[in-house]
């Protein structure tokens, strides 16, 4: 076993040396392989890894944006394929895989595939249900029909609505149906036919094909508008026979054009003779009812109320006159009974009027007033003629008064002189008279006997 460094190579180096010896086998350059595929995963940048798998071996795969953009099916996990591409080395993990251009259903077509794919899909959003359709109206004023402006389908169409319903307005919105561009076409001109105003259905189809021609109404950004649009769309794809997606989203499905124009508008021949037997049956109904109104008006002019119609109402006059008595009667009464009220009410608001009020308390006060004054002046005379006697009296009991026949009063050191023995010689004494007082010094004191 050799030691020398120069003789082994880098991983790098041994990497590129094999990936040479693929590239340069043509055999691995165009191989077609089928197996089942597993691990299936679609990267946001729209490469799809997986693994190819049979019973004995396996090898990692992956199919590039560029050429998974043109399958019509998802790839899953289980489901077994044909591949078609080539065999190289991926040097960074050092392994070699299957780089996939194609891939197709093994066993069933790829379009079968991607139609049953899609189908499932749009299910079970519920789009499919009937609470989703729309009323076709029966008599529309505008019509507007998507498809291409040179196929056969938009002559049958243009020209059974002429014929059947020629007082709508028909606007054709010129799509591409078939090809890569016709499923954007189709959307384009369903977006364009919503913002038409006044638009009451919708006629979107093509004339019969192959499923390859017919494939654009088995996109989903086909069906995606047709559940989104606001008119009610009748498809009208192929024949009889065909069947699409936008046949199972569409509000109603017509097998041909020619049958989606005669869906869309009514018969102008039978609306004539839909008119025809409303005229005529209108006409025997009016017949009808005008001799009947006519019977009837003269079995009410031979009828005994209208040869006689004041006994008709007589019963009602005579009711009249009773009540309108009974009314005056109960009017009277009210009144009477109302002016009674009034007049007791009237008594009493002028018993309790205050002026009333006002004037009894004068009257009152003018009285007790009198009262009073007499009261008083009896009682001054009373009083006065007391006064009057007291005075009298007092008048001849003053001892003063016996002073004016010359008697006088005799007062020592303020106290009055009764006898002689109260003085003695040299005391000073006040005599008091009738007009005035003196004072005087007793000269001498003289006792009377008794018996003098």
């Amino acid at each position: 076993m050799t030691t020398e460094p120069s003789k082994y190579l880098t991983v790098k180096a041994l990497t590129k040396y094999i990936k040479r010896k693929f590239d340069a086998d043509t055999h691995l350059r165009d191989v077609y392989v089928k197996g089942e595929l597993s691990n299936v995963k679609v990267h946001s940048s729209g490469h799809i890894y997986f693994t190819l798998k049979d019973d004995a071996a396996r090898i990692t795969s992956v199919m590039f944006a560029m050429n998974a953009k043109s399958l019509k099916f998802v790839p899953e996990s289980g489901m077994n394929v044909l591949v078609r591409g080539d065999i190289n080395v991926f040097e960074v993990a050092g392994q070699y895989q299957l780089y996939a251009a194609t891939i197709q259903p093994d066993g069933i077509g790829e379009l079968f595939l991607a139609f049953e794919q899609l189908k499932k899909k749009l299910q079970q959003e519920g789009l499919f249900h009937s609470s989703r359709k729309k009323t076709i109206p029966t008599f529309p004023k505008k019509i507007g029909v998507v498809t291409s402006k040179t196929g056969a389908a938009i002559r049958d169409i243009l020209t059974t609505l002429e014929r059947r319903y020629p007082i709508s307005e028909v606007i054709v919105f010129p799509s591409i149906v078939q090809g890569p561009q016709a499923a954007p076409s189709i959307v384009k001109s369903i977006e364009k036919a919503n913002q038409t105003s006044d638009m009451d259905v919708l006629i979107v189809g093509r004339g019969g094909g192959s499923i390859e021609d017919l494939w654009a109404f088995n996109e989903e950004v086909v069906a995606r508008a047709i559940a989104d649009s606001r008119v009610p769309i009748i498809s009208a794809i192929g024949h009889e026979t065909d069947t699409t997606i936008a046949d199972f989203v569409s509000d109603l499905r017509a097998p041909t054009p020619t049958a989606a124009a005669e869906m869309a508008v009514p018969s102008k021949e039978n609306l004539m003779q839909n008119i025809l037997s409303f005229q005529s049956a209108s006409l025997h109904f009016i017949t009808k009812r005008i001799t009947d109104e006519k019977n009837r008006y003269k079995r009410a002019m031979e009828s005994p109320v209208m040869a006689t119609p004041e006994k008709l109402y007589r019963p009602f006059i005579e009711r009249f006159v009773r009540a309108e008595q009974q009314l005056q009667r109960e009017t009277n009464l009210h009144l009477k009974s109302k002016q009674r009220d009034y007049l007791q009410v009237q008594n009493r608001f002028f018993q309790l009027s205050p002026q009333r009020v006002i004037d009894l308390h004068h009257k009152s006060v003018q009285s007790m007033t009198n009262q009073l004054n007499q009261a008083t002046l009896s009682t001054f005379e009373k009083n006065r003629q007391q006064f009057v006697s007291s005075i009298r009296t007092l008048e001849a009991l003053n001892p003063l008064k016996i002073m004016d026949r010359g008697y006088s009063i005799i007062y020592k050191e303020g106290k009055l002189v009764k006898s002689v023995e109260n003085v003695k010689k040299d005391d000073s004494i006040f005599v008091t008279l009738q007009d005035g007082q003196l004072e005087a010094i007793v000269q001498r004191v003289e006792v009377k006997e008794s018996g003098d």
